[in-house]
């Protein structure tokens, strides 16, 4: 990854005085395009009353005419939703507003696995034979091609509201009111389906509706949808509405989630309220939250939201269950050296299949899949990807004969298939993957902090410049080359860090979430920080502190003079070398997509040429011949890493081992090697481990492949294990990496130091 910082040109100084501008917020408008009169009046004076008139949207005049001749007529409405917190607050828009205007009106909230993601048949059906004659969707729709027909050749009009995208055949819905309709002459096309049903009932209305952006705010934040233009007026207003709340649920919810009202952020929002909400929907029947959102009852609000309380915790508990069997699992099946992961576990909850995905990326960098069993025997998952690999590119291609349910974009992705096709998709999933072309990942800062200058104030400064999301990143800030002090270790697993950063008689306390790697070892290397800043409020006292949101390092030639560093123990690449040289060139793209170093700063030692030069070793080769080769260079400083090695396994199976796989391979003849991945578990054995042994039985004509099945050889000629060069290979190879890994470090540095030039 590579740190640059924006650029914009400076605001005018007659705008900076007309609005009384401090320099931080003048140079924070002018790098978010936030630069005349027009724009800053609209960012800082907006309100519900500038938001464009509802009818410029597609359908709009159609779908109230139809749904006040419901009305009218009195019909029975369906509010047909989704089980995320921009499909609860968007149904819970929709029935406030029906329920004001006396209309027979009712929700349906889709359950995660009996029913999946949008329109599901089964359910329209029901709908349509207990009398509905107007169903309204809200959050989904766009693929429910075969559901709404039904219902309009059953009598029952559809008004699809949605803002997810069209695929090829559009429903041929009553009516359709969507945020980014091809051709339509609204202004804002990146609404949520909660900011579609606040549309809605502002043309229900003929009024502003301010009571729903509460709501429609929620919904926003949830989804990541924009917050420019009109979602910054959704998001700013309904921050307000929600601070000043009257609505018994979402006070029980606050309440729970430990808030306090009149101070609630955007923040709070994302990581606390619609978390909440969510939780429902991933253990339970998301109806409830929506009945917490339209309760009146105080006491009914309130238990509701205990409810609630107990499956946020419950989901937790299950996600950190679920990411620690993964882990578990790529450790014992040996899937380190594997570009992409399909996890696998029956007893895996459904619910929080994608957090975890989510997590195992972050965790290991690679295309990773998560699947479960239902209760038709299915398996159902979902997968997220790692930077420069496109998921859907990836995975589209295996939905006709391989999958029988995928949908999903770069990065994320949701799927069935059946179970017999599991290693068929691990396969598969492994070939689809391809090391991206594109150049390293960069990401934005906006420029150096003065450590002297922040104080409490700044934070207010800031604030005027948000609410910030997706379209207005929160601002990152700079510190280059600080002194680092008093760093401890915090949480449960010590896997977060806390630190003192000074510099030119400034100083900022700052908190680093998941970076439990820094050490005292690792602080000189540190170049640059980058920073978001936000305020601890203690005992009533207030102090500005930093999140950690990045760091670039850099060799600190004038703290460490010797020319070989020993850094094996530090398991966290740092990206200050010159060029980072590889013995296996397999292990290229996991250095690039996984951690994110530029292609042009990896060699293969074989082809390493470079002249003084900082370089750091970063896999482990397998001999000393090829190591000695890679020493034989001249570098200005080199780095031993040994972070990765080319074993198929790290310990030789025991003899016992051996002879338990060769009797299974006697008794159970004609399995395939796939079938091996069920049957390592029963040896004993992770399927590496098993592979390996076939690998040496082969060799020493133990057994024998046919049409891609495995026999155990009549009446072999008896040898010994060690008649296999394969085996006496990699046996060398485990033997001189576990002693290139555990050398003293003097004795190491010194072997090495004798070869340098």
């Amino acid at each position: 990854m590579k740190w640059q910082q924006r650029q914009a040109n400076n605001l005018d100084e007659e705008l900076i005085k007309d609005y009384g501008l401090t320099d931080i917020q003048a140079k924070l408008f002018a790098l978010r395009g936030i630069n005349t009169a027009e724009k800053l009046d609209f960012w800082l004076n907006a309100d519900e009353n500038d938001l464009a008139d509802p009818f410029l949207m597609h359908d709009m005049e159609k779908t109230i005419d139809r749904i006040n001749q419901a009305i009218d007529n009195g019909e029975k409405i369906t509010i047909y939703g989704d089980y995320d917190a921009d499909g609860i607050t968007a149904t819970s828009i929709m029935m406030d507003t029906l329920e004001i205007l006396g209309a027979d009106v009712h929700f349906f909230i889709p359950d995660r696995f009996k029913d999946g993601y949008g329109p599901n048949m089964t359910r329209y059906q029901e709908i349509v034979e207990d009398g509905t004659k107007l169903i309204i969707t809200v959050d989904n729709g766009v693929t429910g091609v075969e559901e709404i027909k039904y219902a309009q050749e059953h009598g029952v009009d559809v008004i699809l509201t949605d803002h997810h995208t069209f695929q090829d055949q559009k429903p041929a819905a009553f009516s359709t009111v969507h945020c980014n309709y091809p051709g339509q002459k609204y202004p804002f096309d990146d609404y949520c389906g909660a900011g579609v049903a606040y549309t809605i009932c502002r043309a229900l209305m003929q009024d502003t509706m301010p009571e729903l952006l509460d709501l429609a705010m929620i919904g926003t934040i949830g989804d990541m949808v924009k917050v420019t233009g009109e979602g910054h007026i959704i998001v700013k207003r309904g921050l307000d509405i929600l601070n000043q709340t009257e609505r018994p649920g979402l006070r029980a919810l606050i309440k729970q989630a430990g808030l306090t009202m009149g101070e609630i952020t955007v923040t709070d929002v994302g990581f606390n309220i619609a978390p909440r909400l969510n939780a429902v929907g991933r253990l339970a029947d998301a109806s409830l939250a929506v009945e917490l959102l339209l309760s009146d009852d105080e006491e009914q609000a309130e238990k509701i939201a205990a409810r609630i309380e107990e499956l946020n915790n419950e989901r937790k508990e299950l996600t950190s269950k679920v990411y620690d069997d993964c882990l578990a699992q790529v450790e014992k099946n040996g899937w380190q050296h594997r570009n992409t992961l399909v996890i696998y576990n029956s007893d895996f909850h459904e619910g929080v299949l994608g957090l975890v995905a989510n997590k195992v990326v972050e965790k290991l960098h690679k295309p990773t899949l998560v699947l479960t069993k239902d209760e038709a025997g299915e398996l159902k998952g979902s997968g997220r990807s790692s930077e420069g690999f496109n998921l859907f590119n990836a995975l589209e291609p295996m939905k006709d004969d391989l999958l029988d349910k995928f949908g999903g974009h770069d990065f994320a992705c949701g799927l069935s298939l059946k179970a017999d096709k599991l290693e068929e998709l691990r396969v598969r999933f492994e070939d689809s993957f391809k090391p991206s072309t594109d150049l390293e990942v960069k990401k934005d800062f906006d420029f150096e902090l003065n450590l002297k200058e922040v104080t409490p104030d700044t934070i207010a400064e800031i604030n005027l410049v948000g609410p910030f999301g997706t379209g207005n990143p929160e601002p990152i800030f700079s510190i280059s080359e600080p002194h680092i002090k008093s760093l401890f270790k915090m949480g449960k697993d010590k896997n977060h860090v806390k630190f003192t950063a000074e510099k030119n008689a400034g100083k900022l306390t700052i908190v680093g979430f998941n970076k439990g790697f820094l050490n005292q070892t690792l602080l000189p290397f540190i170049k640059e920080l980058y920073v978001t800043l936000s305020l601890n409020s203690w005992k009533n006292i207030s102090n500005v502190q930093g999140m950690l949101a990045g760091i670039e390092y850099g060799a600190p030639k004038l703290a460490v003079f010797d020319q070989v560093i020993d850094m094996r123990q530090e398991d966290y690449v740092m990206g200050f070398a010159d060029k980072y040289v590889i013995f296996d060139k397999k292990i290229i793209p996991w250095a690039t997509n996984g951690l994110g170093i530029p292609e042009g700063k990896i060699s293969l030692a074989k082809d390493y040429n470079g002249d003084s030069e900082v370089v750091a070793l970063l896999d482990t080769p397998r001999n000393q011949m090829e190591l000695n080769v890679a020493l034989e260079k001249k570098y200005q400083q080199l780095y031993l890493r040994f972070l990765f090695d080319q074993l198929p396994i790290n310990t030789l199976p025991s003899r016992d081992a051996f002879g338990a796989t060769l009797k299974y391979i006697y008794a159970h003849p004609n399995l395939s090697i796939d079938d091996y991945q069920a049957v390592s578990s029963y040896l004993g054995l992770d399927y590496q481990a098993v592979l390996f042994i076939l690998r040496v039985f082969f060799e020493l004509n133990f057994v024998s492949f046919t049409d891609g099945k495995i026999i155990g050889n009549k009446n072999p000629e008896s040898k010994k294990l060690t008649a296999s060069k394969y085996f006496n290979s990699i046996s060398s190879q485990i033997k001189f990496t576990n002693q290139l890994r555990t050398m003293p470090s003097n004795q190491l540095i010194n072997y090495v130091k004798q070869y340098l030039k």
